[in-house]
């Protein structure tokens, strides 16, 4: 299940967001503040037209009674004009491999095709990450280019591939 973001996720989003072994994926450079979090969720309208993006909570269901926030999967760059945008998506480590982030994905591009009523969704990816190449591969997106030497990590120039799917309805 998708869901917005509730004050009772500000302590795992605190905990994604400082995580340093990922910050690599959305171009953190510093940490932030249990209060910046805290006001990011207070604050978030969810209104996409006016801030260009979305964060939602993925929830699972393990039982009836069960449920357990895994991760978030976002829209940024939110472009209503040219019916875009682009997505990116986080996985708790305990929950990852077990088929979650597709799951949550195509929920986001059910959400986006036909909801936003979005023509194209898109996302970029380290050369190297082949588990998220994957993943947008298995739920239809396609290569559509390359950045050369696009990302400095360790020392190391990286290219990065941005893939899309295009809404064919």
């Amino acid at each position: 299940m998708l869901r917005a973001p509730e004050p009772s996720d500000i302590d795992i989003i605190f905990r994604w967001e400082n995580d340093t072994r990922i910050w690599h994926l959305g171009n953190t450079l510093a940490p932030y503040s249990r209060f910046a979090i805290e006001q990011f969720v207070l604050n978030t309208d969810n209104d996409i037209f006016a801030s260009k993006q979305l964060r939602l909570m993925i929830d699972w269901h393990s039982s009836v009674t069960e449920t357990t926030t895994i991760g978030s999967i976002d829209l940024y760059d939110f472009d209503p004009y040219n019916k875009r945008a682009g997505i990116g998506i986080l996985i708790d480590e305990p929950f990852r491999r077990k088929g979650f982030a597709l799951e949550a994905l195509n929920l986001l591009i059910e959400y986006c095709f036909t909801t936003l009523n979005l023509h194209q969704l898109y996302c970029n990816i380290e050369q190297n990450n082949s588990e998220s190449i994957n993943l947008f591969t298995k739920a239809g997106f396609t290569a559509c280019g390359s950045k050369s030497e696009w990302l400095f990590r360790n020392g190391k120039w990286i290219d990065e591939l941005m893939l899309q799917l295009i809404n064919i309805k």
